[in-house]
């Protein structure tokens, strides 16, 4: 057997966190969306800027998930450089198992930058197109479960060879969170993944453009997303709370109240996922699994970045056991 109980399998990049001032960014809104304005061709100041060092789905996932005492792994594609190994010094800080993460010479390690305004931010981002290749695992190497998120746009073939070796590993547990990239495949290119699935996790506009259903509609999202294999599905709703189907019974649960106004928002879809496998893996019910999930994800956007505010098992468990009585997970 392993000795990690999830291999989290994705990209991971470092995160630079600058905080705009209100003195010379605004805001606005149009038919066409939302939009961060600044001066063109100017220097324009900031007030701090924050590294983290090792970000990105799979990592936040990583992270959540060994915080709350899962015995986890990553396997990852990074630059061979010193933000690639400042990468994994902090996965090890962390307790995370690196030694399937790959360090390609020929390409540098993944950075975003994140536009932090107000509560909330832009991230750009960028994926080095690495020579994607799924490790051979020994048989003491395989995990019980696979927790799968972002890679690349150009990781389609690494994504079928992850598909062969699931089928090849009947036993392995496999939760799917499709990023940008994977989402624009389609759900015909990624068919094998879905159907390998034992669990879905997107947001609500995610699951629109994945199942295709109307956005109004949530059971119909949830038995789209049933209709394409995973035995559970997982849908979030922002500031709405989440809702999950089994196949058999559909469940809601409302946000986690703030005790204060969220610092910013980076990382709180990525930690309410990792914290409800978390919760599956320890073998608690998708009910349990519920309520735990937006302990974290309330707790992660009260800090800077997709890590530092993720709690120990103790500290959510005593969160859930405060909570207000209203937070509850029901079914409909």
């Amino acid at each position: 057997m392993a000795h990690y109980d999830v291999l989290c399998v994705g990209d991971a990049a470092t995160d630079v966190f600058i905080r705009l001032s209100d003195e010379h960014i605004r805001a606005l809104t149009d038919t066409a969306g939302h939009w961060l304005a600044l001066p063109f061709g100017s220097k324009v100041p900031f007030d701090y800027a924050r590294t983290v060092d090792a970000g990105g789905n799979a990592a936040n996932a990583a992270v959540g998930l060994a915080r709350l005492g899962v015995a986890t792994a990553l396997a990852s594609h990074l630059g061979d450089d010193s933000i690639g190994r400042d990468m994994q010094v902090a996965l090890h800080r962390e307790g995370i198992d690196t030694h399937l993460v790959r360090l390609d010479p020929s390409h540098p390690s993944n950075r975003n930058f994140v536009l932090w305004y107000g509560q909330d931010r832009t991230i750009l981002v960028h994926h080095e197109l690495y020579d994607y290749h799924w490790a051979h695992l020994s048989p003491r190497e395989v995990p019980g479960w696979m927790y799968l998120s972002s890679v690349g746009c150009d990781g389609a073939g690494y994504l079928r060879q992850v598909v062969q070796w699931l089928d090849a590993e009947p036993s392995v547990r496999l939760v799917f969170q499709p990023g940008t990239f994977q989402i624009q495949e389609g759900t015909d290119a990624l068919s094998g993944l879905y159907r390998r699935a034992d669990v879905l996790i997107c947001n609500r506009e995610e699951a629109v453009e994945i199942g295709g259903a109307d956005h109004g509609d949530l059971a119909a999202i949830l038995e789209s997303l049933h209709a394409l294999g995973p035995d559970l599905a997982v849908v979030t709703d922002g500031p709405d709370g989440a809702y999950a189907s089994d196949g058999s019974r559909r469940f809601r649960v409302p946000s986690y109240p703030d005790p204060a106004p969220p610092v910013e928002r980076t990382g709180a879809g990525d930690a309410f996922s990792s914290t409800l496998v978390a919760a599956l893996v320890k073998g608690r019910t998708l009910a349990e699994a519920l309520a735990w999930a937006p302990v974290n994800a309330m707790s992660v956007v009260q800090d800077v970045g997709a890590q530092a505010g993720l709690l120990d098992e103790d500290g959510l468990v005593r969160h859930v056991k405060s909570a207000p009585d209203w937070y509850a997970v029901t079914e409909w």
